[in-house]
């Protein structure tokens, strides 16, 4: 069916195409045409480009603000950046805390589980509000109400470590007396 179509087409077509010969030499001028083109072509190819120079550029100006954006916000300041006697002061608390720790979990036993889990919540708790407060260093720069909440901050959590120490302490006393009376009884 669509020869029969296309052979139609073809028999209406018939006398309407182009048949007749180019003029003689036309290959030639042909060719001549297209050698002028190609080597107008290469003359502007040889030269410099511009638009990809520029392009390079821009993409690595791009990079180059990343790298500069992203190391800019690892350079967060903690208390020891702000003076040398903070930073003997945060030392101080760090080896305090550090020290108040190994006693707790020396003294981890079933009974005393629960409190030093808590503890142990509410000293994470301080580290991420400590963590927020450099955040707030680095932004404002040397504030003063920062870093007194820095400092309160480590206080916080030693006093949370001695009293759990305190509370551990309670309970073993009271282990005792109760083991005392009841044996004498």
């Amino acid at each position: 069916m669509q020869k029969d179509t296309l052979d139609e087409l073809f028999k209406n077509l018939e006398g309407g195409f182009d048949t007749e010969n180019p003029n003689a030499g036309h290959q030639d001028r042909f060719l001549e045409k297209l050698k002028a083109h190609e080597s107008l072509n290469s003359k502007i190819n040889s030269g410099f480009n511009w638009k990809s120079f520029l392009a390079v550029a821009a993409s690595l100006l791009i990079c180059l603000s990343v790298i500069a954006t992203v190391n800019a916000r690892t350079d967060v300041i903690d208390l020891a950046s702000v003076s040398p006697e903070m930073s003997e002061t945060q030392d101080f608390f760090t080896a305090t805390i550090e020290a108040e720790l190994r006693k707790i979990n020396q003294e981890k036993s079933p009974v005393t589980e629960t409190l030093i889990e808590d503890a142990l919540n509410s000293i994470e708790s301080l580290e991420s509000e400590y963590e927020n407060l450099k955040l707030s260093l680095t932004a404002n720069g040397n504030d003063q109400r920062i870093i007194y909440a820095m400092i309160n901050n480590f206080q916080s959590r030693v006093d949370i470590l001695n009293n759990v120490l305190e509370e551990i302490e309670n309970l073993k006393q009271l282990n005792i007396g109760t083991n005392e009376t009841t044996n004498t009884i």
